[in-house]
């Protein structure tokens, strides 16, 4: 069974977030949801959708793992998964809180973000001119600087010891303020320094569900260095800051996530399915390029040579082979396939599945891997110096051409391919029916 025969895998999408606004996100979010609803988007199946995937509903080589294994590999971008991920569990875990506990921490709301927002906008927009006509005044602020370095009219000096002492405190903030004095963890150090980046004050309450896994979030996704950090402006990495000092309320990261979530629905799902069609390496794919090519120009030079000769028209129908094998090869090696291991409905392993820990459990769920890492700032998506990566290069050429191979597994990649594979046989059909078509109408030339 194969989808229609005009059928387009999904295109390229290139990143372009930086773009769009948040409105506009959404919007793509939810067209992205509503057309993946209705049986095929933009090349992609229903049963492809980036919802079944995350949802687990999906077979080998589209499983979570391999979404992952893909934005960590190829687009270096792990980290947006890793945290969508998190977030949705996130989300469970703080509406099953007890509701005494959730009314610790208040809601975000869109209005408070939008204030926020406009807010980061003012103070981004400072001219040079307004810092010099604030300067010297109350308003100035911060120390002093040399000229032609970058002032901030709105810098809160720290407070000294006694001014610390005589402001009224409450008692969970003594304690979490105490608590941070006597020793910080690496997390709370590095998440210190995001908040102190954005020029806020270091002091969430700590008596809000979860203030310590916030904590730990803010460490490894959104600070400076972070060893999985997102890729997000400054306005944004300053209003969820902002938010964060106020509450751990999921709601706080409704900008954040809805920029996290389009990058992945709408970039990396399709660049991943794209990329998962093709069921062969790169040395494989142009060797069948190759191969491709060589049958054309076999059946080419046999057209020829039998023109040529003194034999029928009809001996020239032989070409029509090397013309058929080489043109339908070529079509589906430029689409990713080898029409080989097509046929046996195979793909290569890829070079990080080669070398995998035999004593590796298969099947592990990717969300619960990644929930469980989060324990440490030291788990980072760098892959350079992963152990495979040299084994891999050691490997000579023809032994990646003929690398090992797998069952493809899920049906809705197998329809898939088959469609490629038929939109190539027919292609193929009609060139080579065009080309020795040609060819009979000429005379014979009697040169042999």
């Amino acid at each position: 069974m194969v989808y229609n025969i005009t059928y387009r895998r999904p295109s390229f999408v290139p990143s372009s977030r930086d773009s769009l606004s948040g409105n506009e996100k959404r919007g793509s979010i939810d067209g992205s949801v509503t057309s993946g609803s209705s049986g095929m988007s933009h090349g992609i199946p229903d049963a492809l959708s980036f919802d079944r995937i995350i949802a687990g509903g999906v077979c080998p080589p589209c499983t979570v793992r391999d979404f992952m294994n893909y934005l960590k590999y190829i687009e270096l971008s792990a980290e947006n998964l890793q945290f969508f991920l998190w977030y949705r569990d996130y989300v469970k875990r703080f509406n099953e809180t007890p509701a005494k506990e959730q009314a610790l921490a208040p809601e975000w709301t869109e209005v408070q973000s939008e204030a926020e927002a406009q807010t980061q906008g003012r103070s981004k927009n400072m001219n040079s001119d307004a810092v010099a006509i604030l300067n010297g005044t109350d308003f100035a602020g911060g120390p002093k600087v040399t000229e032609g370095e970058k002032v901030n009219p709105f810098y809160t000096p720290p407070r000294t010891p006694s001014e610390g002492r005589q402001e009224a405190l409450s008692s969970d903030e003594s304690t979490y303020e105490s608590t941070v004095s006597e020793g910080k963890t690496d997390h709370a150090k590095r998440a210190e320094g995001a908040f102190q980046d954005a020029n806020l004050k270091w002091k969430p309450l700590s008596i809000q569900p979860y203030r310590e896994e916030i904590t730990r979030i803010i460490s490894i996704y959104i600070a400076d260095g972070g060893s999985r950090q997102l890729n997000l402006s400054s306005r944004e990495r300053a209003s969820l800051l902002h938010a964060l000092q106020n509450t751990t309320h999921p709601s706080a990261f409704r900008e954040v996530i809805t920029t996290v979530e389009w990058s992945l629905r709408c970039q990396a799902h399709p660049n991943f399915i794209r990329w998962t069609i093709c069921n062969g390496n790169r040395p494989r794919v142009i060797f069948a390029r190759g191969l491709g090519i060589g049958g054309i120009v076999g059946g080419l030079v046999a057209a020829i040579l039998i023109t040529l000769s003194s034999a029928g028209r009809g001996w020239r129908v032989l070409s029509f082979i090397g013309f058929m094998i080489g043109i339908s090869t070529l079509i589906a090696a430029w689409k990713g396939m080898c029409v080989v291991l097509h046929g046996m409905h195979h793909r290569h392993l890829r070079p990080w599945e080669l070398f995998a820990s035999d004593d590796e459990p298969e099947g592990v769920d990717m969300k619960s891997d990644s929930i469980e890492s989060l324990a440490s700032a030291n788990s980072s998506n760098s892959w350079e110096n992963e152990p495979w990566v040299a084994k891999y290069e050691k490997r000579n050429l023809i032994r990646k051409v003929f690398d090992r191979e797998v069952w493809v597994q899920e049906p809705a990649l197998r329809q898939i391919q088959d469609t490629i594979f038929l939109q190539a046989i027919l292609g193929a059909f009609v060139i080579s029916a065009v080309s020795v078509g040609i060819f009979c109408a000429f005379p014979k030339g009697n040169f042999f």
